[in-house]
């Protein structure tokens, strides 16, 4: 369960929505499933989890001078969790 959630997403946008919504942010992996996600979210913060929505990140254009490349994609699973819950990041 611990290779399903990479790294939280700590954005000012995310913040917002965690202080207002009780709304966390992650990366996990590309071949997780709402389901699977849920249940390691439950399981490594000991919370409830109320709905998980995920999305797939597309690859912007960044340069560096004259040499263009690409940004990384990844899954991104957006998680509300149940009143009375909160994760520290």
């Amino acid at each position: 369960m611990k290779d399903i959630i990479i790294a939280p997403v700590i954005t000012e946008k995310s913040q917002i929505a965690i202080s207002e919504n009780n709304v966390y942010t992650f990366k996990v992996s590309k071949d997780a499933n709402k389901t699977q996600i849920k249940q390691a979210i439950e399981e490594a913060f000991g919370v409830k989890v109320k709905e998980v929505r995920t999305l797939n990140t597309k690859a912007k254009d960044k340069r560096v001078g004259r040499y263009t490349g690409k940004t990384k994609t990844y899954k991104k699973a957006i998680v509300t969790l149940k009143d009375g819950n909160a994760i520290e990041i």
